[in-house]
């Protein structure tokens, strides 16, 4: 029997990359894919014919349709996609410019949902599949400083929980990853920033003062574990967070959300007509 075979974008750094390596050390064959090709080379001569590299920008549709279809001629199959290929953008929502907010929203929401869409006729056909989107917990709660980012996580936390449902028609299981803070690249090198307003200064110091505890922080490296149980899982779940601080952040907000609902819910009710 072949092994399993993994479309991964955003493969060259960060989660990514150390997840396809997980995959490869399995045994299973991946299709790597980034921006850049030559960052893929360091995959190639350490996994050989394993690998399949692929120059990627996922916010060109046709491209994404093209890089599934190498991978598919090439391997035969494509059973898992991981969706990584994203970036947060840091700004104030009033800081952020008309350009800044379309190419989030390009590279998080529609750049997921063109290399989606691009998976689901082969996985339709194959009668099988799992598709596994990251998320993040800023996909299910809120900060300050990452509005437009949020608005992309959250987006696709509504776009992969329906195709959950439709998916279920073809064997094809949805899984959503929400990790915790992790000392990638995510916040610094790769991560875009609005041009700032003084006056949310004090709202910023206050921010970076938070962040800097080190005990929020988690190793990416550990990860590649959990990424693995979920793909080899018999019934993967819809959400999984990583790390040990988001439950503890996410609890106490659902259940303000809960009890602020309950304290309306007469005037929910009276709205019925």
């Amino acid at each position: 029997m072949m092994s399993k075979v993994i479309f991964v974008t955003g493969a060259s750094r960060g989660f990514g990359n150390i997840w396809a390596k997980a995959a490869l050390e399995r045994g299973y064959r991946v299709a790597a894919s980034a921006r850049n090709l030559q960052a893929l080379f360091e995959l190639v001569s350490q996994y050989g014919d394993a690998v399949l590299p692929l120059q990627l920008d996922v916010t060109d549709r046709q491209a994404c349709f093209s890089a599934v279809q190498q991978a598919y001629d090439h391997f035969g199959q494509i059973d898992v996609l991981i969706s990584n290929a994203g970036y947060g953008h840091f700004g104030y929502i009033e800081e952020i410019t008309e350009e800044e907010a379309r190419q989030q929203m390009e590279t998080n929401v529609f750049g997921s949902l063109w290399i989606i869409q691009a998976v689901l006729p082969l996985m339709r056909a194959q009668m099988k599949g799992h598709i596994i989107q990251v998320s993040s917990i800023g996909g299910i709660m809120a900060f300050p400083s990452l509005g437009i980012y949020h608005a992309s996580k959250w987006a696709m936390e509504g776009i992969c929980e329906t195709l959950s449902q439709e998916g279920k028609l073809f064997n094809i299981d949805v899984t959503l990853i929400e990790p915790g803070g992790y000392s990638t690249d995510w916040g610094t090198t790769s991560a875009a920033h609005s041009q700032p307003i003084d006056a949310y200064q004090p709202l910023r110091d206050a921010m970076k003062q938070q962040s800097s505890d080190p005990a929020m922080i988690g190793k990416p490296e550990a990860t590649a574990d959990a990424i693995m149980q979920v793909i080899e899982a018999p019934k993967p779940p819809l959400r999984l967070l990583l790390g040990n601080m988001p439950l503890r952040m996410i609890e106490p907000t659902y259940q303000q959300r809960l009890d602020t609902w309950k304290a309306w819910q007469p005037t929910s009710e009276a709205a019925q007509g």
